[in-house]
């Protein structure tokens, strides 16, 4: 079916007012196809999940809309400034599409608003960290084990180390001589997994995000502050110290993930800084001592793991993360790993930092 004929299909069951509806590309995330899709009087965003990764689209449905109703009773007592990103019923009142052999959904579009792939000042690394913050705090008191595990074992680092082995034994696509040196590294890094499973004894299960790319969070476009933190796809339960560690990943470093410039891909002090300020803030009456302490392991953790992830999909013919050219997921993986060996370069100096706040 083409773009068009979708377009006029998701158009008619979302109930937008259009003789030609015009559907474009929006965003750049490497799971789902998103676009925005626009009528004559309104916009939404539109998107065909990918399956092979959400298996079960009720379930991130299901867990999307229970946290935008949490959220909604948050905002309408005061106690919740951000917007809220609100799935679309369709006429029949049901908030998932099969079309085209895909499955999608729609959302609200919230206009006025941008969002970065690269952090260009502490302010809005702070401002980004504030939002996430304040999402967290107003989840304090949702159950989270009311949640789906859309992903099961998506931040388990011991299981992505046993998946990236079973697929560097079978080496289907015959590509592990050429990042040998990689894998080495990586076998050098696992005891990284005991540590982590140690920690999470120690610290409570929470409703997390756990996806707090910079990308995942609206700016305003008049005053720049923070605006919406958007995409709950993976929204399940987990710790607080993974949602740190993904803004450390994203925020830090002034290259994006994929690029190639190497020797600039490090942990720039006052961003980190600025995110342990943003993120504590709202959080300071919640926080355990021993998660405040967990949230550097989460720094090492998360570019490294999905260092690895990358790694482990480029071995396996590319199947999980898009890519957009030959090699782009050992690029992706030598440029996490090298954030990763900035962190524990920096590890004493940023340890000073949390210490601070």
């Amino acid at each position: 079916m083409e773009k068009s004929a979708v377009a006029a299909q998701l158009s008619q069951q979302f109930g937008l007012e259009s003789v030609q509806p015009v559907m474009n590309p929006i965003g750049n995330g490497h799971i789902n196809t998103t676009m925005l899709l626009k009528g004559d009087k309104r916009a939404v965003v539109v998107q065909k999940l990918n399956t092979d990764v959400f298996p079960n689209p009720e379930h991130l449905v299901e867990n999307a809309r229970a946290i935008e109703q949490h959220l909604t009773e948050k905002a309408n007592n005061g106690e919740y400034r951000l917007n809220i990103i609100k799935h679309l019923p369709t006429l029949e009142n049901n908030y998932l599409v099969n079309l085209n052999d895909g499955v999608w959904r729609a959302l609200e579009f919230i206009g006025g608003s941008y969002s970065e792939d690269i952090v260009d000042s502490a302010d809005k690394a702070q401002a980004a960290a504030n939002a996430f913050g304040l999402f967290a705090k107003a989840l304090e008191d949702f159950e989270a084990r009311q949640l789906h595990h859309v992903i099961p074992d998506f931040h388990n680092l011991a299981k992505r180390i046993d998946t990236f082995e079973q697929t560097l034994a079978k080496d289907s696509h015959g590509r592990a001589a050429k990042c040998a040196a990689e894998i080495v590294f990586c076998q050098s890094q696992f005891s990284l997994a005991d540590e982590l499973q140690t920690i999470l004894k120690s610290i409570p299960l929470r409703p997390c995000h756990n996806d707090t790319k910079i990308n995942n969070m609206l700016f305003c476009s008049k005053t720049n502050q923070s605006k919406a933190v958007i995409d709950m796809d993976t929204c399940m339960p987990g710790y607080w110290l993974f949602d740190f560690g993904d803004m450390v990943r994203t925020f830090c470093s002034p290259e994006a993930e994929d690029s190639l410039n190497l020797d600039n891909v490090i942990v720039r002090e006052e961003i980190f800084s600025a995110i342990v300020k943003g993120y504590v803030e709202p959080l300071a009456d919640t926080l355990t001592e021993q998660e405040k302490q967990s949230f550097l392991l989460g720094a090492k953790v998360m570019p490294f793991m999905i260092g690895l992830r990358f790694l482990t999909d480029y071995l396996d013919g590319d199947n999980y993360f898009a890519i957009h050219r030959a090699d782009h997921n050992l690029q992706r993986a030598r440029n996490q790993f090298k954030l990763y060996q900035d962190v524990l370069a920096k590890e004493p100096l940023l340890t000073r930092i949390l210490a601070k706040y």
